[in-house]
């Protein structure tokens, strides 16, 4: 017999972290970071695991300086298009920025620049899957979900602390 699979259900759980940014909300289930997003108050919903734990961890060290590259593992939630960019974002070096043109190109498609700009804008996973990297073509500071003064703080933290130039 054919039909719809039912999947077992995950636990879910739920974390938040206070940064110099605001709070982020933290949510996971048993094999990966759903996500991460800003919060303008502490999230009251908490159910911590090991893995938000680890994710509590490893911003801590990020906002500290004293880690570039996260290794926790992440599945967020889009089409396949979405996955794509977000594949694309996790490439882009700490430190470094990339255009919205430069993911299209990596995509093999540069009439898709928009599309890439709301596949970014949908990123539900924020800092770890770093949208905040993506820039306009001409070096300006373009939307950003959690806010511009946030993508730019996020950029210049990491500059500093990579020794780069932020444009």
């Amino acid at each position: 017999m054919t039909g719809v699979k039912h999947l077992q259900s995950m636990q879910q759980y739920y974390d938040s972290i206070e940064t110099p940014l605001g709070f982020l909300a933290i949510e996971a289930d048993d094999a990966a970071v759903r996500s991460v997003s800003f919060q303008e108050t502490s999230p009251s919903k908490r159910n911590p695991s090991a893995l938000t734990n680890e994710v509590v961890e490893q911003l801590t060290a990020y906002f500290r300086g004293a880690l570039k590259d996260f290794t926790v593992p992440v599945q967020p939630e889009g089409t396949a298009f979405e996955q794509g960019v977000w594949n694309s974002l996790i490439t882009i070096p700490y430190g470094d920025t990339c255009s919205y043109l430069d993911i299209a190109r990596k995509l093999n498609n540069r009439n898709a620049i928009r599309a890439v700009g709301r596949a970014n804008g949908a990123n539900p996973i924020a800092i770890i899957i770093p949208c905040h990297r993506v820039i306009g073509s001409d070096g300006s500071l373009t939307g950003y979900g959690g806010g511009l003064w946030r993508k730019r703080w996020l950029l210049e933290h990491e500059a500093r602390i990579a020794g780069t130039s932020l444009f």
